[in-house]
């Protein structure tokens, strides 16, 4: 198996030959965050039956042979916690490959375990530990050493392993489907996070009003707008704190913006117009709500009783079943499911997750039975692990 580092185009087109005939194909980044509105490719690793490779994309101006080659081909592409990597093909060629398999999701699929690290998931089903040692490595400078080269492709040097140990497991336990759906799902949801404008996820935004709101929601979009400009993060122009402050306050004008203690030490403080201008538009335009559930204050008496009853069921239910909780759902998705059930619930809001696809074979369905009272929860062994027992009622 070669292992060279791809530095120049025509080694790049004789690797993306050799891996347009392979069927399947590992891969992983190596990429810095910190300084840019996009994360910085620095390396990509990249492992076939034949070839295990990392690519230069700071030496090499223009990258689509590869990117093209990887969405295009017919091949199986074997990632782990893939997301940045999904969001890289993206934004280079606005498309992803067809068939991806994440061993971190297959892990939780298989075990009780998610999410795992690469290193965890390579210890536990393939019994070797991977190489450490080069984890603070500032993957932007050159020359990179062997050893650090070396570290990055310890990184897909087992990602076949995996998947093949992954389809047995999966098959044995009769939930290949399953996981194919799943990477469905989460293929769909990288694709809409990549172009979904969410500023519902500034920090601190749980408490204000729906004008204000309004004007978090032109802020947000400014900001994203002067980040991309400048290429930085979003958050280095303009903190959340200070954000939900000016929205808060509705300040539309710019002495008082700069009267916020904390802007005159943003790149923003030379943008005050602009923030007025900001919070003008979302004082005269639509409102805004958020879409979670209220605070358990506020929720129904026996919503909030039943979520408090059930969702220990969750936990029982995942750890028996062998399968990971925290990738099936939480607490506030029990609760969703029981709101659906017992109707309250609107008409516009989706279907839960626990009430379709394999989470409803897995926990949904009991907790429906537990509603409907064809299951009665009981304490078994007080002292076991699991001490809960779901037994079926007899209709007689």
């Amino acid at each position: 198996m070669s292992s060279p580092t791809i530095t120049s185009p025509d080694t790049l087109n004789q690797l993306c030959k050799r891996l347009r005939e392979a069927p399947i194909i590992g891969i992983d980044t190596e990429f810095v965050s910190e300084d840019t509105f996009h994360p910085e490719l620095c390396l990509i690793q990249v492992a076939t039956t034949e070839d295990l490779a990392a690519i230069d994309p700071l030496a090499l101006k223009d990258l689509t042979p590869f990117w093209e080659t990887m969405v295009s081909g017919d091949h199986v592409t074997v990632l782990h916690a893939g997301r940045e990597e999904l969001n890289f093909f993206l934004r280079a060629v606005g498309a992803v490959p067809k068939h991806l398999f994440d061993v971190q999701i297959a892990a939780g699929f298989c075990s009780n375990e998610y999410p795992s690290s690469y290193s965890a998931v390579v210890s536990k089903f393939v019994g070797h530990q991977p190489a450490k040692g080069e984890q603070r490595t500032d993957w932007r400078r050159r020359p990179l050493t062997n050893a650090q080269i070396e570290y990055a492709l310890e990184d897909v040097r087992y990602l076949l392993p995996l998947h093949e140990r992954f389809t047995e497991l999966l098959a044995k336990l009769g939930r290949s489907e399953w996981f194919a759906s799943e990477m469905i799902a989460w293929q769909n949801e990288v694709i809409a996070a990549n172009s979904r404008k969410d500023w519902r996820r500034v920090s601190g935004i749980g408490k204000l009003s729906s004008r204000s709101l309004a004007i978090v929601r032109e802020l947000w979009t400014w900001r994203q707008e002067e980040a991309q400009s400048r290429n930085q993060p979003p958050r280095r122009i303009l903190r959340d704190d200070l954000l939900v402050e000016i929205a808060k306050r509705k300040v539309d004008s710019p002495d008082r913006i700069m009267g916020i203690r904390g802007i005159e030490r943003t790149p923003a403080k030379r943008k005050a117009q602009e923030l007025a201008d900001c919070v003008q538009r979302g004082l005269e335009g639509p409102t805004e709500r958020l879409h979670v559930g209220g605070r358990k204050a506020e929720l129904p008496s026996q919503l909030n009783l039943l979520g408090q009853f059930l969702a220990p069921a969750l936990g029982t239910i995942c750890r028996r079943a062998e399968i990971a909780t925290s990738m099936v759902g939480t607490a506030s998705d029990v609760r969703e499911l029981i709101a659906y059930r017992i109707g309250l619930t609107n008409g516009d809001q989706p279907t839960p997750s626990l009430a379709e696809g394999w989470r409803a074979e897995v926990v949904g369905n009991v907790i429906d039975e537990l509603l409907e009272g064809k299951r009665s929860i009981r304490i078994n062994n007080a002292r076991a692990e699991d001490p809960l027992v779901f037994d079926p009622i007899d209709p007689a």
